[in-house]
This record gives C-alpha cells, structure tokens and sequence, in this order.
C-alpha cells in the first residue's frame, strides 16, 4: 500500500511541472476549431497571461485570419523537402522563449521529414514537459484506436494518426459542433475548402451520412474522456486494481492492428491499465522466422506501446499456461485474443484436439475471454 501511495505522490508531482493540455475536438474540418482556440488566445491576453501563436492553419478562411491579429504568432521555420519549402513550428524556439500558454493547431500533422520530431504531438509533449500550457485541435478521426471504426463507416483510410494516451492525459477537451446539414452549407459558401475542393468533398467525405456518424462518434469520445477523469479521481484512492485488460499477440497473427486498437478501447471503458504479451515460441525464435514476418511482429509490438500498452515477451512453448499465469501475476480479468488465421484441419479435430482460443477457454480460471475476429478487415 506504502508503494503504491508514493507513486501516486510522484504522479502528482510529474503532473505539477508539466504543462496543462487542453484540446478542442471536432468531428470534421470547417467545424471552428482553429477559430474558438485564437478566441481563447484573445481571452488568455486580455487576463494577462502571456500567450503565442506557435502554429494556427486558417485554410485562407477571412475570419479566422482576422483572429491573428493582436496576437503574437511565433516565426516558424522554413525546411526543404523534394525541392518545395515546408514551414514547421519551431517547438525549440518556442521553449527558448517561454511563453505560459501556446496555440498549436492540428494536433495530428506529420512534420516534414527531418524536422526535430516526426509528429506534432511530440511536440506538443516536449513543449508541456517544458511548463508549457498547450492549446491545441483535433478531429475525432485522427484517434488510433478509431482507425477501424472509421474506415468502416467512411470507407477513408486516415493516414495521420495520434496515440490514445495523448487523449488520454488531456486536461480539458471541448467539442466544437455544430449541424451536419449546417457544416455542408458552409462547405457550399467556400468558407471551408477552395472552390476546386468543394464538389468532392460533398460528394465524398462531408457525406450526410459520413458527417453523422462522425460527430456521434465525437460526442461519445467526450463523454468516455469525462467519464475517465471521473474514475481516475477515484482511482487514486483505491489499493488494488484487479480486471486488468490484456491482449495476446502473434506473430503471424492477421491484423494484429485491429486487436489492439479493440484491447485500447475496451482498456479505456473499463479505466484499467492493459498489456499486451507476446509468448515466443521455439518455432518463432528470431533464427527460424523469416525478415516478413519479423518486421510484422516489430511493427505490432510498436504499436502496441503507442496505443498505450505495456508490452511483455516471454519464451516458452506453453502458450496457454503462460498466458494464465501472466494474467494471475497482474490481476487481469479480460483477456483479447484473436481468431486463427487458418482454422484447425479437421483430422485433427476429429483426433480431438481445439485451437488456442478453446485451449484457453478450457483452462480459464474466471477471466473474461474475448475472441475478435480479426480475419475480417
């Protein structure tokens, strides 16, 4: 008890030094993020808080334009990318000069190729573990944990993609929202895209259909982050965690993304931490599976930690028994596994034997199993 009430002191004291986050989420572009953020830019100065513009996108719109005005918006950098100048934050100088609060608009951008990280939330994490408070904005599909979700009801591939985590350790989200049918007039006046863009975007993406289920999907992802908050307040006052959630991977399993990103979500209703465990099996010892399939394992076990898992690898050819005892060691009481990419050969089930999945049912000892098919894509 002793130890677990000093790492929740040390969580207390790591929260006090970093920056606050605050993110206002929206459902689709042209919702008025970029606008209720400098908004908030103008409040901030007017209360004397010493506030600048680190990145704001205004897509040329005239009124969002207008908000820069009387703020400080920080010089960015210029960097050359395949012959074409790309301007960056400049998340250095910024930390140099210190402001209190930052406006760092599209929370989700890829920086160019060379810049001093890959993506923007990492700069947004290095200018809160500086002090630094962050406003910034996002889209609900920008989500990881999402990506299968929206594929299916958009049939869009997101390509830019954030960590649950980062939505996770949010102070404050707001949702910006306003009418699917009130968002299309808008794309209509231009006051969203270039006049080039509108037709295929309403035909496309800013679907009624599209646009409904996106901003459901908004509503629900505000009201599991309060709810979160909620029982992380309670949490700290409780002693023991049990109905822990973990994921068992494979190597060759077929997506293995969609595993995840499940475990992430049900981790994340549940306000439990989550693992994920890959057991290897002499079979799969790094000198008997081919550079593919390797790279498959890599790439899963990557994601895995960006979702938010802690991820374990263990060595034994009793699969099921490792997996039981691991869920003992760390009082998880729901276990994700997915279906087999190939079915067992029916002499074998007339020979009586079952899959890992059934194997693991069998010798379950009250934990909640959870087979997903992962075989659909």
């Amino acid at each position: 008890m002793n130890g677990e009430r000093a790492d929740s002191f040390l969580r207390m004291i790591k929260q006090a030094q970093r920056g606050r986050l605050k993110i206002y989420l929206g459902y689709a572009a042209g919702v008025g993020k970029t606008y209720k953020m400098l908004q908030e830019a103008h409040k901030l100065k007017s209360e004397g808080i010493d506030v600048v513009v680190g990145y704001a996108e205004t897509h040329g719109r005239k009124e969002t334009e207008a908000l820069l005005e009387g703020l400080e918006t920080f010089p960015q950098i210029s960097m050359s990318y395949r012959g074409i100048d790309i301007h960056e934050m400049d998340t250095a100088g910024i930390i140099a000069r210190r402001p209190e609060a930052v406006i760092v608009d599209e929370l989700a951008h890829t920086n160019v190729p060379g810049s001093r990280h890959s993506k923007r939330w990492q700069d947004v994490e290095e200018l809160r573990s500086a002090g630094i408070h962050v406003i910034s904005a996002l889209n609900v599909q920008h989500i990881e944990s999402l990506y299968d979700t929206i594929e299916k009801l958009t049939n869009v591939k997101v390509k830019e993609r954030i960590p649950d985590r980062v939505i996770a350790e949010a102070d404050q989200i707001v949702n910006v929202d306003v009418t699917a049918e009130d968002l299309r007039q808008r794309l209509s006046e231009g006051k969203v895209y270039i006049a080039e863009k509108i037709e295929a975007a309403l035909e496309n993406f800013f679907r009624i259909n599209n646009l409904e289920h996106l901003r459901e999907l908004t509503l629900r992802e505000l009201a599991a982050h309060i709810d979160f908050r909620q029982r992380a307040a309670e949490k700290e006052e409780m002693t023991a965690n049990p109905d822990q959630v973990m994921v068992c991977l494979s190597s060759k399993g077929p997506n293995s993304g969609m595993l995840l990103r499940y475990a992430s979500r049900l981790a994340g209703k549940l306000n439990r931490n989550w693992y994920a465990l890959y057991v290897e099996t002499s079979k799969e010892k790094p000198e008997k599976i081919d550079a593919h399939t390797q790279r498959l394992l890599g790439d899963t076990l990557e994601l895995a930690q960006e979702l938010g898992a802690t991820v374990y690898t263990y060595r034994s050819d009793d699969i099921v028994g490792t997996i039981l005892k691991f869920a003992e060691e760390h009082r998880v009481g729901h276990i994700v596994i997915g279906s087999p990419g190939r079915k067992l050969p029916y002499w074998k089930r007339v020979l009586g034997d079952v899959g890992l999945a059934e194997k693991l049912i069998n010798a379950s000892r009250g934990e909640n199993i959870v087979v997903l098919n992962t075989r659909r894509m």
